[in-house]
């Protein structure tokens, strides 16, 4: 079913498109960049202080085996936003620009629209820019303001932003002047968001930039920008793991500020939110993973297909419909989310779709599982990497024509121990399962497999 036959069939009340749910609740979607689950205080970060996120994970569910779409920014916020793995997405790749979001394609925003939501996009959208269809307004989004390209996002002190359509300047930050922080905007315009629509449903997409390196520094043209590291200056750390650990705590304060925001309006009850990252932790700037541990135990960073490349933070807090200080291991990917948030809201999503509702995994009820989930990366690059989990298994390809590594996650969660020669017949299902997962899509050739 295309968007446009979905949307047809919503106008016409068709029988199992329309739930009919009688008060869906408020969703907010907190997205962070680039932050590792390891970065977090209710994940096992020790140096870092994330207070807000550690009482959300107490209050709320916490899951261990979440997983993004993809492990960079635009495919997987296509996978989150349109609930397809990247085999079927539109956007598989940052690379090349000017590939969009379509007509035909469905996000959540609009799923909620048709359930009477007002949806608001308040960050980096990264999954259509300027003269395209793809444009937050174009796909759901009765308020946008902040990036719409990725390349825009890399400036924390931005000179101009996107407020709707229209580019405004930002007065704080002209001609070089840095006193305007993004992030900060975006949290601000969120709260007056939910000041304004506390008396209707809504959807808030919070998707802050931090802690994304910056293409502004002194000192690197990939570092890490924030106001103030005054509380960790006195650690005996580089200057740029302190930035670090500062953008990490000034997320975390955002956390704060929007929890409080709806605890206030009285809108907790009637509110699910949801957190999460876009992939694993960077190794592209100064800053260095390890330091931190932002990606736990796992083996690999973005741009990895290992579990630390892909394996992300998921928190989600409802007070009185999700049972507070719960940890699960059930394993989901972000392309859940639009389904789940059709069934919030009464609705019953887009056909062939990959993602499944968690909503029986979030309230204490017998989940459906995944067969299987797929990820690749790098098709227009000199590296086309594929991975695939079955069950407990992960067959990771880490070239177009390399041999499949094979690991048993249940007893090797950090993938050190590639048992592809002790199991051919594991090799053959993952294989079997990878080749038929990937459709093919003229905006992503394997580049790869073009070379002699």
């Amino acid at each position: 079913m295309t968007r446009r036959d979905w949307l047809s069939a919503i106008a016409c009340g068709v029988p199992g498109v329309v739930g009919g749910a009688a008060k869906p609740p408020n969703i907010v979607l907190l997205l962070a960049d680039d932050l590792g689950s390891g970065d977090l205080g209710c994940y096992g970060q020790r140096d870092i202080a994330t207070p807000h996120l550690d009482r959300f994970a107490t209050e709320g569910m916490r899951f261990t085996r979440a997983y993004a779409g993809s492990s960079v920014c635009s495919p997987s916020r296509c996978c989150l936003m349109t609930g397809m793995h990247n085999g079927h997405g539109r956007l598989r790749d940052n690379l090349p620009h000017g590939v969009a979001l379509q007509p035909d394609d469905v996000t959540i925003a609009e799923v909620l629209k048709q359930a009477g939501y007002r949806t608001g996009l308040f960050g980096k959208w990264h999954l259509g820019d300027s003269g395209t269809r793809g444009t937050p307004t174009e796909q759901g989004f009765d308020e946008f303001f902040g990036y719409r390209s990725g390349d825009h996002a890399h400036f924390y002190y931005p000179q101009t932003l996107w407020d709707g359509d229209s580019e405004i300047i930002i007065d704080g930050n002209r001609g070089g002047a840095r006193k305007a922080y993004s992030p900060d905007l975006f949290a601000e315009r969120a709260l007056e968001f939910l000041q304004r629509n506390r008396s209707r449903p809504f959807f808030l997409y919070l998707a802050t930039i931090l802690p994304h390196w910056s293409d502004y520094s002194l000192k690197s043209p990939m570092s890490l920008d924030v106001p103030s590291d005054a509380r960790y200056q006195n650690q005996a750390w580089p200057e740029v793991e302190k930035n670090y650990a500062a953008m990490v705590t000034r997320l975390d304060r955002y956390v704060g500020d929007v929890m409080t925001s709806i605890k206030t309006l009285g809108l907790d009850e009637s509110t699910i939110v949801l957190f999460a990252s876009d992939n694993g932790p960077s190794a592209e700037a100064l800053h260095r993973p390890a330091f931190f541990r932002s990606a736990g135990p796992l083996r690999g960073v973005k741009r990895d297909l290992y579990e630390g490349g892909i394996r992300v933070p998921l928190l989600a807090r409802w007070p009185g419909r999700i049972a507070a200080g719960k940890v699960s291991d059930h394993t989901c990917a972000l392309y859940d989310l639009l389904p789940t948030a059709a069934e919030m809201a009464g609705l019953t999503p887009p056909a062939n779709i990959d993602g499944i509702s968690i909503l029986p995994a979030l309230t204490g009820k017998p989940q459906a599982q995944h067969e299987y989930f797929y990820w690749d990366y790098g098709h227009v690059r000199d590296t086309y990497k594929q991975a695939v989990r079955v069950g407990e298994w992960k067959g990771v390809r880490v070239g177009a024509r390399s041999p499949l590594e094979v690991y048993h996650l249940g007893e090797d969660p950090g993938e050190t121990r590639n048992v592809a020669a002790q199991a051919p017949e594991v090799v053959a299902r993952l294989e079997k399962v990878m080749a038929a997962a990937r459709r093919e899509s003229p905006d992503y050739p394997i580049r790869e497999l073009a070379k002699p």
